[in-house]
């Protein structure tokens, strides 16, 4: 997820053909994530995942430019990949969203940052996120989310913002195999994949819309909570509820205390 805060990257200039110009190291640290990663989500990421990851076909000697995987994502649902600043306003992450476009940085990672970066950096998003943005149901309340965020108030977008954490970044999904992972944040990172489908130490709670809205989260640890949906169905019916009067119904509800320290 884009926010507006101070970034140590900063995003790649594309020429006149939508390129941006990688470094060999570059080339080499997105070869090493996708031949590492690629192993860690077979059995724990879930079907729908891995079949939009075989659609993307991405490349794994060098870094995929954005319109690459815009191609398949157009054929598929109608989403596109936005090349954006390594960071971003809510109002314009939104926006996108609700444009069916969904921002990714152009930078990657350094060697450094190899195993957790705080930043949503290219591999991220690409491989993270976009496999599932060839699924209809998930595209469809991705859609639905920007427009939400678009029509909320700073404090409603507090709690939409866990929504969106507890799913789209952070969610699980219980299948005929057991839980799998289908949140960006989970699958784009080696530790979190296992900790999250497999540890004994997280709790994993069936989603529930209000609870996932008053539970607070932190970004820079391994979660203490995730949110088990039963399908995608489920997300798709979110974007037929009308969620932002859920969301005012929260309003004069307590937090949950923080399942983390502070």
């Amino acid at each position: 997820m884009s926010y507006s805060k101070e970034s140590t990257y900063v995003s790649k200039p594309l020429d006149a053909n939508g390129n941006a110009d990688y470094t060999q190291e570059e080339d080499s640290v997105w070869h090493d994530l996708m031949a590492r990663q690629q192993k860690i989500v077979v059995d724990r990421a879930c079907d729908e995942y891995i079949h939009g990851l075989k659609l993307l076909n991405l490349p794994r000697d060098r870094v995929p430019q954005c319109y690459e995987v815009t191609k398949v994502l157009q054929e598929t649902t109608g989403w596109a990949l936005e090349p954006v600043p390594a960071l971003i306003p809510f109002e314009q992450f939104f926006t996108l969203l609700a444009n069916r476009r969904f921002p990714a940085a152009t930078f990657i990672r350094t060697r450094a940052d190899f195993d957790y970066i705080k930043e949503p950096d290219l591999f991220h998003e690409i491989f993270g996120h976009s496999p599932l943005l060839t699924n209809p149901a998930y595209a469809q309340f991705a859609e639905h989310y920007g427009k939400l965020g678009l029509a909320a108030t700073p404090e409603e977008r507090i709690k939409l913002a866990r929504l969106f954490w507890f799913t789209v970044e952070f969610g699980l999904i219980r299948t005929s195999a057991g839980i799998r992972a289908y949140g960006g944040g989970i699958l784009s990172s080696i530790e979190e994949t296992v900790y999250a489908v497999e540890s004994n130490i997280p709790e994993r709670r069936p989603f529930d819309v209000i609870d996932a809205l008053l539970t607070p989260y932190r970004i820079d640890i391994k979660q203490p909570i995730y949110f088990v949906i039963n399908s995608f169905d489920q997300l798709y019916q979110l974007a037929k509820m009308d969620l932002m009067d859920i969301v005012r119904q929260t309003k004069n509800l307590h937090d949950h205390v923080p399942p983390h320290p502070c």
